[in-house]
Order: structure tokens, then C-alpha cells, then sequence
């Protein structure tokens, strides 16, 4: 398990911090964030051992307050509907166009290995700009489809810090090969809504190491300038 802290003093920001717990037999990584000024969290993409990710809140004596799911493939979501449930928190996330996946997570379950999986209902779907909190912290919504088409990043400015799921990976992007997946729409996704961002901004995958988008522009051979600039 991998512990990254950001915090800043200055009012009216406030302080974030985030643990990574990877889950299930993908290594999804499912990240506890919270506010250390209310101790109030969010589990960002609970794929699965739910157990384990109680205990992960109470080992930081954070209250958890809600589940954010930034898209409905079964490692990042097949484990909301139990944490809801037994943490007794609403679900906020994906955008509505993912549906269609939330709804084949109880019936892929078996195949990927992940029998106790189940569907879950959300308590808000989100769109493009909306707001996200967690405690004092908030998070602005990027739809950020051609992995999934309800694909979702959550973004807290003060921090620098984005949750970007299967968007990007240090090195490498999501797969645009599953249903209503698109290759074109991801890239543009990724350098028409994360890139503005800003450089300096630290990225969680859904999968692997955190890193940075200024780094990602630097070398990803997918989505690098010198790669993008030579495909113009």
C-alpha cells in the first residue's frame, strides 16, 4: 500500500490527503481521500475487498462520507454497493453514460474472478463541471470519455491532485478496445481536459504508480508533445 500526502496552510484551502490501496486480483487501485481539518473521506473506486478498506478508515480515524466512482468497469465499482451499504454512504459518479456497465458487473463477475461483485445504484451522476466534496475539500468533475464513455476525473485545485481512473497511466493510456471505447476521444480527452490542468499537477492512475502530467507530456508515447506533435 502506497501513502502520498499533500497539504497546503494557506485559508481558505485545506488540507488533503490520500492512501492507494490496491484491490482485487487487477491491483485496481481504490485511494481513501479525506480531510484532515474534518477527518471526513471518500474511497475513490472500491473494486473490491470491502473489509480491507474499512479497516484502511479506521486505521486513519476517517469518517467515511461518500464513494466517487470515475467509471463502471467491475475492478473500479464492483465493490461500491457493498461499502454503501455497510458504511451507510451515498455513491456519487459515473456520468449516466456508464450505465450500461454498472449494469454487466454481476453477470462478469465469475468470469473476472470477482464472484461477490454486484451492481450498484448511484446517487448522483455526473457531469462535466460539476463539484464533488469531501469534508472541506472540493473537486471539480472532467467527463473524460474513450476509455469508458462515462468516464469521470476528479480534480482538487489546491492540491494539484487528480484522480484520473483509466484515462492515463504513467507511461501509457487506458485500453480502447471494450464497448463504445474510442481511441480518438481519449486522446483528445486527455490533452482537452487534463493537459489544460497543468503541468505540475499529480496524477492517480487506476492502475500502477502515481506521476505527473508535465512528466506524461515529457515522455508518454502515447499522448507525449513530441508524439501528438508528429501525428499532426
Amino acid at each position: 500500500m502506497t501513502t502520498t500526502s499533500y497539504e497546503t496552510e494557506n485559508e481558505p484551502f485545506q488540507p488533503l490527503q490520500a492512501v492507494i490501496c490496491p484491490v482485487t486480483p487487477f491491483q485496481q487501485n481504490c485511494t481513501l481521500i479525506w480531510c484532515t481539518r474534518t477527518m471526513k473521506g471518500a474511497f475513490v473506486d472500491p473494486g473490491g475487498e470491502v473489509d480491507r478498506l474499512l479497516a484502511v478508515a479506521e486505521e486513519h480515524q476517517v469518517t467515511l462520507e461518500k464513494i466517487l466512482i470515475t467509471h463502471g468497469h467491475i475492478d473500479h465499482a464492483g465493490g461500491a454497493a457493498e461499502l454503501a451499504e455497510r458504511a451507510g454512504v451515498p455513491i456519487e459518479g459515473p456520468h449516466t453514460d456508464d450505465l450500461f456497465w454498472i449494469d454487466t458487473i454481476e453477470k462478469d463477475g465469475p468470469e473476472w474472478g470477482l464472484p461477490d461483485a454486484r451492481r450498484f445504484a448511484t446517487t448522483r451522476w455526473l457531469e462535466d463541471g460539476d463539484t464533488v466534496t469531501v469534508g472541506n475539500l472540493s473537486f471539480e468533475v472532467r467527463h473524460c470519455p474513450g476509455h469508458t464513455p462515462g468516464h469521470v476525473v476528479f480534480f482538487n485545485r489546491e492540491a494539484r491532485l487528480a484522480s484520473v481512473g483509466d484515462v492515463l497511466f504513467q507511461g501509457s493510456i487506458g485500453r480502447t478496445d471494450f464497448p463504445r471505447g474510442d481511441h480518438a476521444t481519449l486522446i483528445a480527452s486527455i490533452t482537452e481536459k487534463l493537459w489544460p490542468l497543468g503541468d505540475d499537477v499529480t496524477f492517480i492512475p487506476g492502475h500502477g504508480p502515481a506521476g505527473t502530467f508535465g512528466q506524461e507530456r515529457q515522455s508518454n508515447p502515447f499522448v507525449g508533445d513530441r508524439v501528438l506533435a508528429r501525428e499532426s
